[in-house]
């Protein structure tokens, strides 16, 4: 999280155990991708915690590493992680196409910012109480575009409300965090759509709920 290691460590927790609540609450194979959005989120801001601890004691490798693997997370997995996700729950065949544009569309975004983070590593630094994640290619607008197609658009396609809550949500705190720090962008919205992930738990508390309603009224 953009805040400090304890706050990461703090989320990054609270995230994973969410996570695997909401798995526990899946019921289809279909529904396992989606369910693993809090868990995954969760990872990533342990990891980030860990890059915070490298960066306060000065050790290059473990945050070259460090920094390596949370943009993998942050640039690589979500655009193409979300549509795919979002997509096995979907049963209405046009939302269903339309779904397949936003998982081209962050599949060649995740795949750009793969070939550039292997290429040309991403280095972190402290600046004031926020991480900044170095790397010019990671602010071109073309990309930027797709990276929000894939991302969000995925969740705003759903035929779930809550679902296309959680893809807006994830528009809005994008423009909200380079709207605050604009340098500290990647660190700062990964943390609003970690807490943002917690809509998943809500989708699946209300299957749930759906589901047992449906089964009273065939019982009466």
């Amino acid at each position: 999280m953009c805040f400090s290691a304890t706050a990461s460590f703090i989320a990054g927790s609270a995230l994973s155990a969410a996570g695997i609540v909401t798995l526990r609450m899946t019921e289809r194979r279909a529904e396992i991708p989606f369910a693993m959005i809090p868990l995954l989120f969760g990872i990533q801001q342990l990891i980030e915690g860990m890059v915070w601890l490298s960066l306060r004691n000065g050790s290059p490798w473990p945050n070259t590493t460090l920094t390596f693997v949370f943009t993998l997370f942050s640039h690589v997995l979500w655009p193409i992680f979300v549509p795919f996700a979002v997509a096995r729950l979907e049963t209405v065949p046009w939302r269903k196409k339309a779904l397949a544009t936003c998982q081209v569309a962050g599949l060649a975004v995740g795949l750009y910012f793969l070939y550039f983070i292997l290429r040309f590593p991403v280095t972190s630094r402290i600046l004031g109480n926020h991480i900044v994640y170095d790397s010019p290619h990671f602010y071109v607008e073309w990309a930027t575009l797709l990276y929000l197609v894939g991302a969000a658009g995925g969740g705003l396609l759903s035929s779930s409300k809550i679902i296309r809550a959680f893809g807006a949500l994830l528009l809005v705190t994008y423009v909200a965090a380079y709207a605050i720090h604009a340098a500290t962008l990647v660190s700062m919205w990964c943390f609003f759509a970690a807490i943002m992930s917690s809509v998943v738990y809500l989708y699946f508390r209300d299957a749930r709920a759906s589901a047992g309603t449906a089964l009273n009224v065939v019982a009466r």
